[in-house]
């Protein structure tokens, strides 16, 4: 057996077991794939991680960079009350259309509002409108900016909030200390900033899975 292989066996067992996924959700899967999304999703225990970072924060408000089809908003939305807040910014008007239909199947368009456009753009409009501070933010979207999706998250959270920035490790590149890719750059550059950033205490950890070797990185706002 190969190493990808046990990684992917590994994965549907804990998956099976721990996350398994709901016809909500493979629907939202199966969607995004006719639609011609790429198959970037979280994994199912992935999505069932981030859902319980949710839960662990009493989350109300969360704030995701990077919505795709919907499947990683649908686990995050599901950890909130029902007065809760989750706003996804998407690049992708296409990608949006597809979430946004995937999410009200799911029936949490009421909670979840998916609004379209460059998230550096977005990101000064929402910052306009005051809204309470996030409890949660996912980092999911295009790696060369992360380091200024954390910058953005900062203003948006409060003490006590929690920012996690997923695919960190790029298949082990991210240590290329002379790569010029902007995923690599963008990574090494968001890192470093958490590890240096007063406000933030900060981690991240490799993973393996049916998605390949990657990892994500997890700060808790200070202050």
């Amino acid at each position: 057996m190969s190493e990808s292989q046990l990684w992917h066996d590994v994965d549907e067992y804990f998956s099976a077991h721990l996350a398994p996924e709901d016809e909500t959700l493979r629907a939202a899967l199966r969607d995004s794939d006719a639609a011609g999304l790429p198959s970037i999703s979280v994994t199912a225990t992935q999505g069932k991680l981030l859902q319980l970072l949710a839960e662990i924060q009493g989350a109300r408000n969360i704030l995701e960079i990077g919505t795709l089809g919907g499947y990683s908003t649908i686990w995050l939305a599901r950890a909130l009350p029902a007065d809760g807040r989750l706003i996804s910014l998407e690049y992708s008007a296409r990608n949006a259309e597809v979430a946004s239909r995937n999410i009200a199947r799911a029936g949490l368009d009421k909670i979840v509002e998916v609004r379209v456009g460059t998230a550096l753009e977005s990101l000064p409009k929402l910052a306009d409108e005051n809204p309470a501070p996030f409890d949660l933010v996912f980092i999911d979207a295009d790696k060369a900016n992360n380091a200024h999706y954390i910058e953005w998250a900062l203003r948006l959270t409060s003490t006590g909030s929690l920012i996690v920035v997923d695919n960190v490790v790029r298949g082990g590149r991210v240590v290329e200390t002379d790569s010029d890719a902007p995923d690599v750059r963008g990574n090494r550059a968001a890192i470093e900033l958490i590890g240096s950033h007063p406000r933030l205490s900060g981690t991240a950890i490799q993973t393996v899975s049916s998605k390949g070797h990657d990892g994500f990185a997890l700060a808790r706002v200070l202050a």
